[in-house]
């Protein structure tokens, strides 16, 4: 029996499946017989010392967590600085991991999360405490470097091609009288992959989405309008979706709301979709209706994708592996081996590769006319939205998703003043 504790956190957005992630590292850690805490709130409930004790959680709970959307344990955006700047809250945060016997630190997130594992295993190593700091993916904009797909990214991708396929069927019905012009608004600050997907709700020139527009590709709107009224006037109607984080040539946010930005210091994105709307309407003359899914594209776990199950749990039982063999400043990754059929295996990579590091769209994914997907794309986004995995449903017809009684750690240590 190993011999310590480990601690499991959640950052950033939450996503479909990375409570799934969290059921594969509690029962690969029960295991092998590791007891498992988890900071309430993420890095903050490590700071706050506020730990659960994942032990006193039956193993029915534990599992029905793999088909549980949220985050089972509370995330935060919340950004440790350098090492210098911060250096109280890590120096905390060693005090908070000593306390508890904390030897294995697992941090589940995107680029920042990676971030903050990677100086903390840096700070331990330098105070010659023995800890190991895995990072474990997670993120629906698919934009981690190294690896293939990003546990998380399946799933929305998979709502998102659907739920553009039937608003089209929709709009092509009401077209005639009603609605000529339909826009959706997908998540994406600077990568255009959820967007992207959606190109999967339908094949050929008059197929929706008939227009796709990227953060890759600089925003024109003169061209953008121009080719929304031919396409109204050659199919009937026009489906646009449209990233969130869409700009013009010189840079700005097409919509930026206001100007704010999030914990994490990103533009803090949203009212695209509305602001091409109002453009439409206002120079093209023609009706139109917008939607921004926003939450509802990462937390439909009832339309979730197999494949990006599969995944979400592969890459929380390596963690542990990964954790137990002493891989420091590491994080599990998928990586594709055939794409016809599709198949994958889980691989390693430092998270110094990580960290910082952005995947975004290539340019042999974007149609030469900048507004649609390519086949090499299709072949690449098809294969992480395949298969279903329903949540069970209750006898009101409601998903039976877990509640967990996150007992609360004693606390040992002063109040953080953080």
């Amino acid at each position: 029996m190993p011999s310590g504790t480990l601690l499991y956190a959640q950052s950033g957005g939450v996503t479909a499946v990375i409570n799934a992630t969290a059921s594969a590292v509690i029962q690969a850690a029960r295991a092998q017989r590791v007891k498992v805490l988890a900071a309430r709130n993420g890095i903050l409930g490590a700071l706050r010392e506020e730990l659960i004790d994942t032990s006193k959680e039956p193993v029915a709970a534990i599992r029905a967590l793999a088909h549980t959307p949220g985050g089972a344990f509370g995330s935060c955006r919340y950004k440790l600085g350098s090492v210098e700047a911060d250096r109280a809250k890590y120096e905390r945060l060693l005090d908070v991991l000593r306390a508890h016997d904390v030897r294995w630190f697992l941090y589940n997130g995107g680029n920042d999360s990676a971030d903050t594992a990677l100086k903390v295993s840096q700070l331990a190593k330098a105070f010659d405490y023995p800890l190991t700091c895995i990072g474990v993916p997670k993120t629906i904009d698919n934009d981690l470097a190294v690896t293939d797909c990003c546990p998380g990214f399946g799933s929305a991708a998979k709502y998102t091609a659907v739920s553009v396929r039937e608003a089209a069927l929709d709009v092509a019905a009401m077209a005639e009288t009603s609605t000529k012009v339909f826009v959706y608004e997908a998540m994406g600050r600077h990568a255009g992959w959820l967007a992207a997907a959606a190109g999967l709700a339908g094949q050929g020139a008059d197929a929706a989405p008939h227009l796709i527009l990227f953060p890759e590709r600089a925003f024109d709107e003169a061209d953008f309008l121009a080719n929304v009224q031919r396409i109204v006037d050659r199919v009937g109607h026009c489906v646009v979706v449209a990233s969130e984080g869409i700009r013009t040539a010189d840079g700005t946010f097409v919509a930026d709301a206001g100007g704010g930005t999030d914990a994490f210091g990103h533009a803090q994105l949203g009212g695209v979709a509305s602001y091409l709307a109002g453009r439409v309407k206002d120079r093209l003359g023609l009706k139109v209706h917008w939607t921004l899914p926003d939450y509802l594209q990462r937390s439909a776990r009832h339309i979730a994708s197999k494949t990006d199950l599969d995944q979400a749990m592969a890459v929380g039982e390596a963690a542990v592996r990964f954790a137990l063999e002493g891989r420091n400043a590491t994080m599990p990754v998928i990586a594709r081996t055939s794409d016809a059929p599709y198949r994958w295996k889980i691989d390693s990579a430092p998270l110094h590769r990580v960290a910082n590091h952005e995947k975004t769209m290539p340019a042999g994914f974007i149609r030469r006319d900048g507004y649609g997907i390519t086949a090499a794309a299709r072949r690449y986004l098809e294969p992480l939205i395949r298969g279903e995995a329903y949540p069970p449903y209750g006898r009101d017809g409601i998903p039976a998703y877990a509640t967990l009684k996150n007992v609360a750690v004693a606390k040992t240590l002063p109040a953080w003043g953080g």
